[in-house]
């Protein structure tokens, strides 16, 4: 590889625009592939205008055009599947947080009509209605793309882009990077939604490498999805570095917040929270709880925090955006991140960025490489309240995580994942 790669990078989002962990991760991984000299047309369903391409070149999948009379689109069409689902999802979601699927209607494989195709595909850059054949439509949109573009290599992230990437190779042959931030098990436990599996293990075994957030992710992908292990690689995530003041911040409540953040389903171990929010409070009656975030589990949430009689304690914030993430964790005392299954987890990473200490489960891919965090079981409430309780209290102990924390979270930066990343292009393009 004479010169720096060119990278088709296919996302579901991208900042400001995102809902969970994902967007950010784009965003981190694409800033640090773009200092050292990798050129990225980033395509998304819908932009909206206000992203930042300081370090890609943004590709609104809803103002490219298609000629639905073109055979070369139609056959594309005809290997597309569709299923229509009228709920709100996201890429982490399990079936379990939306309505039981309807079978998939087939496309007719053989009667392609103008009907089919718009001149434009409007994607609604969401995860809402119609998302499979929002899928299907952008990986058709994808084809058109590689048509047109000049690149080496391919980059998916997640089920959602996996068909378009599999478009993308079968137009220019080029090779795939298919990245894995969340498998299908780690949303829905052993019940997982067949259908999105099958597009995982397609895009997992289409890709020339497969590259994992965790060295927890990249064992249920060898052992769950049957990927060789020679062609799966893990890089853990990093985050952003930014300097900020947590005095600028000015503190309503004199009380000691504890604070979770994240998308409130059964993956994110909610329901722990809740139950070790309460022994806490009968040690401690004075401490307060904030929920921010939401999700299919909110409503279950709430009754139980309810009928624990926590209300006039705990507060539910709903979903925090990039500003407001920053001030929650300026005015925290404490973050915890109860996860069930969580491939990485980059909001811990943010919190002790912030200098707030951290408590995590040990079923999450971020405890790999955290040293100076409190770690355990997501099902171990009198573990959870008791290192709650003792960051709270004990002002010593709390101190050495925030400064430990904070000192070892600098050196979890998006350019080293960036560099693994890129020497991973290079391996392939035979640098």
């Amino acid at each position: 590889m004479s010169t720096n790669p060119r990278v088709l990078m296919f996302g579901w989002e991208f900042p400001p625009h995102i809902s969970g962990g994902l967007g950010t991760a784009c965003f981190g991984l694409t800033k640090g592939l773009a200092k050292l000299g990798t050129n990225i047309i980033f395509v998304v369903p819908k932009a909206f205008g206000d992203e930042d391409q300081e370090a890609v070149r943004l590709m609104n999948a809803s103002e490219q055009e298609i000629q639905f009379k073109d055979v070369f689109y139609q056959e594309f069409w005809k290997q597309m599947t569709y299923l229509e689902v009228g709920v709100h999802l996201v890429p982490y979601l399990s079936p379990q947080e939306y309505e039981r699927l309807t079978d998939a209607r087939l496309h007719d494989r053989t009667d392609i009509n103008e009907s089919v195709f718009a001149q434009r595909f409007e994607f609604s850059g969401k995860y809402g209605k119609d998302l499979y054949q929002e899928v299907s439509r952008y990986a058709v949109v994808a084809a058109k793309i590689a048509r047109e573009q000049t690149f080496d290599i391919i980059h998916a992230h997640d089920w959602l882009t996996y068909p378009a990437a599999i478009a993308a190779k079968a137009v220019s042959g080029k090779p795939i990077v298919a990245h894995v931030h969340a498998t299908e098990f780690d949303r829905s436990g052993e019940h997982v939604n067949q259908r999105i599996y099958d597009i995982e293990r397609e895009g997992m075994h289409a890709a020339d490498c497969v590259v994992c957030v965790s060295n927890l992710t990249r064992d249920i992908v060898i052992n769950r999805y049957g990927v060789p292990a020679d062609k799966v690689m893990t890089v853990h995530n990093g985050v952003v570095q930014q300097e900020q003041d947590r005095e600028q911040y000015e503190r309503i409540l004199p009380e000691k917040i504890v604070t979770f953040l994240g998308r409130i389903t059964f993956q994110k171990g909610p329901d722990y929270f809740v139950e070790a929010a309460h022994k806490v409070m009968q040690r401690d009656p004075s401490v307060r709880f904030v929920m921010a975030g939401s999700g299919d589990m909110l409503y279950k949430i709430i009754r139980r925090v309810a009928q624990l009689r926590l209300s006039s304690r705990f507060h539910f914030a709903g979903f925090l955006r990039e500003q407001e993430v920053d001030r929650m964790f300026a005015i925290s005392d404490v973050y915890v991140m109860p996860s069930v299954s969580e491939p990485f987890g980059i909001s811990p990473l943010e919190a002790m960025r912030s200098n707030v200490p951290v408590i995590i489960s040990k079923q999450s891919g971020v405890a790999e490489v955290l040293n100076h965090a409190i770690k355990v079981d997501f099902w171990d409430i009198d573990a959870m309240a008791d290192s709650i309780y003792g960051l709270l209290h004990y002002q010593g102990i709390s101190e050495m995580f925030k400064q430990m924390g904070k000192s070892e979270v600098e050196n979890l930066q998006w350019d080293h994942a960036a560099q693994k990343i890129y020497r991973i292009y290079e391996g392939i393009l035979g640098a």
